[in-house]
C-alpha cells in the first residue's frame, strides 16, 4: 500500500499540466518513515517503509525521465541523495557522507542503496516537490513555490503536500504577463 500510495502522489505531481508552472526535471522527495507508520517524526524510523517509498519514487521518476532528489533528515543538514548524472548535470558539488536511518532517514538511506551511482549534496533547486510527513522540502525547491493539491494526500498515516514552481513575476502595477 505505501509503494502505491507514494507512486501515485509521484506520477499526480509529474503528470499535472498547468500553464503557470514549470515542467518537472528535477523532483525532491522528503518523507518521514516514522510518520508513514503512525509515529512522530524522527522517533520511528522504519526502514522497510523508507525502502518502499524510495523504490515508487524512483521508478515513478523513471518513467518520466526525472531526475529525483531525496532529503537527509536534520542530522545529516537536510542534505540530498541524488545520481552522480543528476549532480553532474546541475553543476552540483558531491560531499562525504553515507546516509543511514538513524543519521539522514530511512527514505534517504533506502534511496542511497538503489541507485546506480548516488552521491550527496548539499543543496538544490528543484522543479517540484513532495513532502511526506512534515519534512520541510520547500529550502529545496526552486522559486516560487506553488501548491498542489493532490487526490493522493496521504501515505500511510502520514500527509502528503506537494508543490510545483514557476518563474517569478516582477514589475509592480504596470507589468504585464502576456502579448
Amino acid at each position: 500500500m505505501i509503494y502505491e500510495q507514494t507512486k501515485a502522489a509521484c506520477l499526480e505531481l509529474i503528470r499535472l499540466e498547468r500553464a503557470d508552472v514549470r515542467p518537472v526535471r528535477l523532483l525532491v522527495i522528503g518523507a518521514s518513515s516514522s510518520e508513514v507508520g503512525g509515529g512522530q517524526i524522527g522517533k520511528a524510523s522504519q526502514p522497510q517503509l523508507g525502502g518502499e517509498i524510495a523504490r515508487a519514487a524512483l521508478d515513478a521518476a523513471r518513467e518520466f525521465g526525472v531526475g529525483v532528489a531525496f532529503q537527509c533528515c536534520e542530522h545529516l543538514n537536510r542534505a540530498l541523495v541524488v545520481e552522480r548524472r543528476v549532480a553532474e548535470k546541475y553543476g552540483l558539488e558531491p560531499v562525504c557522507v553515507v546516509p543511514y536511518p538513524k543519521a539522514g532517514g530511512s527514505v534517504a538511506s533506502a534511496a542511497y542503496r538503489m541507485m546506480d551511482e548516488p552521491v550527496v549534496v548539499e543543496a538544490i533547486q528543484a522543479d517540484a516537490g513532495i513532502d511526506i510527513g512534515d519534512t520541510l522540502i520547500g529550502m529545496h525547491l526552486k522559486p516560487v513555490a506553488v501548491p498542489v493539491r493532490l487526490a493522493a494526500n496521504l501515505v500511510g498515516e502520514a500527509r502528503v503536500v506537494a508543490a510545483r514552481t514557476r518563474a517569478k513575476l516582477i514589475g509592480g502595477e504596470r507589468a504585464k504577463y502576456n502579448l
